[in-house]
């Protein structure tokens, strides 16, 4: 959250001489809290849009596994993750706070791991010359920073300034990755929402002025 730390600073509710600030720390105090969160709840929802799309498109290719329920399954939980350490601030509840930090980081990494496999399980493009190792070297780079942010916070090596720019440097990754689907997405012509009529109330209006009232067992009544 590059505003959000942007008025931390300015305000000196963090102080970047004496150690960099983790992204939570720049949104604890207000008015920064306010646009932390409101930042991660619609990260949150648009990263959540990009998982359906995804999903639908792996499926629309044939590759309807496993895999690729799971890759929804990691992708909704990820997307709850950012929701949650956006709407808990660190200061307040701070074990809700790491919890939610968890399935953000964590999950969505497994996600985008998850994402490398189809990548080469999906049917032939020439988008997967490139994007392959592309993805893979950036989700390589992931693990990276997420084990030198977890060393960070979890035991006190005195390298804190590290953990928090690996956090960082994690999120801007993240980033990168979600934007490579743009390249997979211009793939997609339409996508198209279907109704199902059974099992729905509806009127029919007849010539005569009456009403045909169907209800869902089929039945009709004239009035």
């Amino acid at each position: 959250n590059v505003l959000g730390f942007g008025i931390a600073v300015s305000n000196e509710t963090v102080n970047i001489t004496a150690r960099f600030p983790y992204i939570s720390e720049c949104g604890t105090y207000d008015p920064q809290s306010c646009v932390f969160s409101q930042v991660c709840n619609i990260c949150a929802v648009l990263i959540l849009w990009v998982v359906v799309i995804r999903f639908q498109q792996v499926r629309d290719y044939g590759q309807n596994s496993k895999v690729n329920i799971a890759s929804i399954i990691l992708g909704f939980i990820s997307s709850l993750g950012i929701s949650i350490l956006g709407s808990f601030r660190q200061s307040v509840l701070f074990g809700i706070h790491v919890f939610g930090a968890f399935l953000a980081f964590f999950v969505g990494l497994a996600y985008f791991w998850l994402q490398v496999w189809l990548t080469y399980k999906v049917q032939p493009s020439k988008d997967r010359r490139w994007m392959g190792p592309l993805r893979a070297a950036l989700c390589s780079i992931c693990t990276i920073l997420v084990i030198t942010m977890a060393i960070g916070l979890l035991f006190d090596t005195g390298y804190r300034s590290m953990a928090s720019i690996s956090e960082w440097a994690l999120v801007m990754c993240f980033f990168v990755l979600f934007g490579l689907f743009a390249s997979e997405f211009r793939h997609i012509d339409h996508h198209q929402l279907t109704v199902q009529n059974q099992g729905l109330s509806k009127t029919q209006s007849i010539s005569s002025g009456g009403i045909i009232m169907y209800n869902s067992t089929a039945n009709r009544t004239v009035m």
